[in-house]
């Protein structure tokens, strides 16, 4: 980490739907909040499973811990009207961010059906929202399942970007090297505003695989094997800040300036990573004095 500067940091959270979920979450809070990151962001249901939760916990973290929150919204199961009424009462309660995504198809859906009233892409709702929002939007750096391949994702992307998007979000990987591809071929298309890597600090091996699956991101074969050792020899957490510090590491040595971390609610390995890289509470009120 010698010569590079520490990176802006964001963290993705989730609303709770039980009680233990709930306590979990303001655990998670609680120990981020002090890395002060530049935004932390809160997930959204599909077909607004969670539209109340997401919008509680978005009000909640911004008003209690003073955290610039970017609430997700999609464009699964609900009319234009109905999209735009849930921005509104965002916008009502002071938040400025939105992540913007198409969303994924509800469950039991073998894939996603635009609302007949609703908004049909993620572009689309993009355009509905930059005029009031700073929005932040997808990006895929391995093909989405929907997708024929990256470039196609690079394709969309820029539209997306173009819609006013002001900054991209990427699904997490395992790789440093996939990334860098990734952000060479946005440039080589004309994106120039930031993409921000999407960091995945692995709690269960196995679900993250399944996770994996799911959104279309590669596995290497190392990483299965070297989980499988590190099981054998009770050290998967270890193994687990090893890598990931060592993933931001590489970003980091290219340039990369911010890290998004999906905590899954489960703070300690991402504080983990963080310290590792010099992002500590006592770093963050240095840089702030």
């Amino acid at each position: 980490m010698e010569n590079i500067m520490a990176p802006r940091i964001s963290f993705e959270f989730f609303p709770p739907q039980t009680l233990d979920a709930s306590f979990r979450l303001w655990e998670t809070v609680q120990m981020l909040a002090p890395l002060r990151p530049a935004f932390t962001s809160v997930t959204y249901g599909a077909g607004g499973a969670t539209r109340k939760l997401t919008h509680d916990a978005v009000t909640t973290i911004g008003r209690n811990y003073g955290l610039n929150v970017a609430a997700h919204l999609t464009c699964v199961d609900a009319s234009r009207a109905e999209t735009l009424a849930i921005a509104n009462a965002y916008a009502a309660a002071g938040v400025t961010e939105i992540v913007a995504l198409r969303g994924d198809a509800p469950q039991g859906a073998a894939r996603f059906v635009p609302h007949a009233e609703g908004f049909a892409s993620s572009v689309e709702l993009v355009g509905a929202l930059a005029d009031r929002f700073t929005v932040r939007v997808g990006a895929y750096p391995e093909p989405h399942p929907d997708s024929a391949d990256t470039l196609a994702d690079v394709r969309w992307l820029k539209q997306k970007m173009d819609a006013g998007a002001s900054s991209a979000i990427t699904q997490f990987f395992f790789e440093a090297e996939t990334f860098l591809r990734f952000r060479d071929l946005c440039a080589a298309e004309g994106i120039t505003a930031p993409i921000i890597p999407g960091i995945l600090p692995i709690h269960d091996w196995n679900g993250a695989k399944r996770f994996a699956a799911r959104c279309g991101t590669q596995v290497p074969v190392w990483l299965d094997d070297a989980y499988a050792a590190a099981r054998r020899d009770g050290r998967e957490e270890l193994l687990s800040v090893a890598l990931c510090t060592e993933l931001c590491d590489a970003l980091l040595g290219e340039g990369v300036e911010d890290l998004h971390f999906y905590t899954l609610n489960r703070p300690h390995l991402t504080r983990d990573v963080c310290h590792a890289l010099g992002i500590t509470q006592e770093a963050a009120l240095e840089k702030v004095a």
